[in-house]
């Protein structure tokens, strides 16, 4: 394992430890709408910046999803996690499941918000080209989003999030994760594994649908829970911040109740 260390911030000092993971189009500051109103009490979130976006978006690596689960490993140990949660958006939901191949033992609970499946997304030709060429054409990638979040959102808005995307993030790097996120399968690896899991669609998401997750997320993991926000497309943090705390979070809390009831009640 290397000794790179992720870039990071935290948020609360609760007990149940939470990394917060981003995705193809943005630095930690994706989880920025949501942070006046998370449980700082009961939860202490961790929200990092990948390699290729952020403050490491001059830190080289493979950029893909295996390294940076191994990443995040190393980042609890510095933080004297023994146990955590992991939170990812789309292409972080794919690092989350790979976590569960490096240290399932370690996890309490993981949720994926559009979260890539980790068979990885089979894109045809024209929709693989959009997405290679987003690493250098701002056009694709306002096109991407658009796409996602069903043709519904601002100009404004579309604007500002490929703005965000093209300052955050390193176009190697971008491009790069694109073939970790999108191309590798390692479902066979995390098929069964019994760590409850959490998938939140977007019912405008035509990707990352809840269809989709019904076939892959709820057929592999035998703890799985989905639930869709109606009003959301692919970025949920930013269209229904506050209905995406509530599903999370009561999610996680419920790792709680489950230790409480094994004990025989809350202490």
């Amino acid at each position: 394992m290397t000794s790179f260390a992720l870039p990071h911030e935290l948020h609360g000092d609760g007990a149940h430890k939470v990394f917060a993971v981003h995705g193809w189009f943005a630095d930690r500051s994706a989880f920025t709408p949501l942070l006046q109103d998370l449980d700082r009490t009961a939860f202490q979130y961790a929200l990092v910046d990948l390699r290729g976006y952020g403050a490491a978006r001059a830190d080289s690596g493979a950029c893909t999803t295996g390294e940076a689960a191994l990443d995040l490993v190393q980042l609890a140990d510095r933080l004297g996690w023994r146990r955590f949660s992991v939170m990812g958006h789309s292409m972080g939901g794919a690092i989350a499941q790979r976590l569960l191949t490096v240290a399932p033992h370690r996890l309490r609970r993981i949720v994926g918000v559009s979260p890539v499946p980790a068979s990885g997304l089979d894109l045809p030709p024209e929709q693989w080209e959009l997405f290679a060429d987003a690493a250098h054409r701002p056009e694709n990638r306002r096109a991407i989003i658009d796409l996602t979040t069903g043709g519904r959102r601002p100009a404004a808005w579309l604007d500002r999030m490929v703005e965000r995307s093209l300052a955050c993030s390193d176009p190697k790097a971008f491009r790069a994760w694109l073939d970790s996120w999108a191309r590798e399968d390692f479902h066979d690896r995390v098929e069964g594994v019994p760590v409850p899991a959490l998938a939140v669609a977007g019912a405008l998401d035509p990707a990352l649908s809840a269809d989709l997750l019904r076939a892959t997320w709820l057929a592999w993991y035998p703890r799985a829970e989905l639930h869709e926000l109606p009003c959301a497309g692919h970025y949920a943090m930013d269209e229904t911040p506050l209905e995406l705390i509530r599903v999370v979070e009561d999610f996680l809390r419920a790792d709680q109740d489950e230790d409480d009831d094994r004990a025989g009640g809350p202490a």
